[in-house]
């Protein structure tokens, strides 16, 4: 079995090794093996690599034959079927959505099992965020549609965080901004966050900010009131209160966009890492007007206060809607396994895939 794995020193460097993992081993109770399937991959994976140590994804799947631990592998959403289970109620043959690791198998141990969900109670992964433990048992789903299986990978695990996104700015009132900056607005977490405020008659103005390579592209989307590039932030009206959402993570633009507009940035949510390479800097916006948004803490106090059956309707009507409508402008390309992964894996993290792209490993 082949593995991905990256250098946590170093993210832009990878090797595909043949992995120590074992399949004949004996499955002691409460385990289950799964045959990884296939799994969509993108510039949000390249951002838990970023994240990795901060936010502890390599700790999800630890990297075979990496005694030193330099080299880890980055989690990624797909579907696996089981391929043995030594766990009550789960049979060989059931297939799930979840978060995976780039290799070919997965084996969850101590499983709880619920009636459209398995959690897995590896050890190891005991005190990370339970959404990435939570595995959909899609064939208990009365709509599962094994057609939009590509959608669902690719477009989920971002799309979810553009519902939360969402949710956030509307339950603060958008922080009494007049207008919402989407940094990055080509990815396609921005673009979920641009259906919800197109949807949302209550949302201030919004502004798509990008390349000028990608600007046509975004404009032709239609689902922001403006755009502008990072060459003419001096197109963003800057008498307006301002909230930025920015996926990019580069320190030296949001200095930038915190000069041009001065006291009226009212706050900045941090979210992604699109430009993960130019981050790290202080960008000068003040701590009381800045906030790291991670999406797993809102979803958990949204099932607090709402109760996980409510969450969970509303946020999934919200991504199978979005979902369908990207169908139209959303380009996928199939990879056959991890070393063809290897092989284009440099150009998404240098950001050089079309954004209209999404990638498909096939194992």
């Amino acid at each position: 079995m082949k593995e991905f794995q990256t250098s946590k020193q170093d993210i832009t460097q990878t090797r595909v090794i043949d992995s120590s993992f074992e399949l004949d081993t004996e499955l002691a109770a409460g385990d289950i093996l799964f045959k990884v399937d296939k799994f969509g991959f993108s510039a949000n994976n390249v951002t838990y690599a970023a994240a990795g140590d901060q936010l502890s994804y390599w700790q999800f799947f630890p990297a075979s034959n990496s005694e030193t631990g330099t080299w880890g592998i980055i989690p990624v959403w797909g579907f696996a079927d089981v391929i043995s289970s030594n766990t009550a109620g789960v049979a060989a043959g059931e297939r799930v959505f979840g978060y995976f690791p780039t290799s070919g198998y997965l084996k969850m141990q101590n499983v709880r099992v619920f009636e459209n969900r398995l959690v897995d109670g590896a050890e190891h992964r005991s005190s990370l965020p339970a959404g990435y433990n939570t595995y959909r048992r899609v064939n208990s789903e009365p709509d599962y549609d094994g057609k939009m299986d590509d959608l669902r990978m690719l477009l989920w695990p971002l799309y979810i965080t553009s519902f939360c996104l969402w949710d956030s700015l509307q339950n603060t009132d958008w922080h009494g901004a007049g207008q919402v900056l989407v940094v990055s607005a080509s990815s396609k977490t921005s673009i979920g966050l641009a259906y919800a405020l197109t949807a949302d008659d209550s949302a201030p103005r919004s502004i798509g900010l990008t390349s000028q390579k990608n600007q046509s592209w975004v404009e032709g989307l239609g689902l922001y009131d403006a755009v502008a590039n990072y060459d003419s932030l001096d197109d963003i009206d800057s008498s307006i209160p301002t909230v930025i959402v920015d996926m990019s993570g580069n320190s030296k633009l949001l200095a930038d966009l915190y000069q041009h507009l001065g006291e009226s940035l009212v706050h900045c949510l941090n979210v992604g890492l699109t430009h993960w390479n130019e981050g790290g800097k202080d960008s000068g916006i003040p701590k009381e007007k800045r906030e790291f948004f991670f999406a797993p803490s809102h979803i958990q106090m949204r099932m607090k206060e709402w109760g996980p059956q409510k969450f969970e309707e509303k946020s999934s009507q919200f991504i199978y809607d979005s979902s369908k409508k990207s169908a139209s402008w959303m380009n996928i390309e199939r990879l056959a396994g991890v070393q063809e992964l290897a092989d284009v894996y440099g150009d998404v993290c240098a950001g050089k895939l079309l954004p209209a792209k999404a990638l498909v490993i096939e194992l």
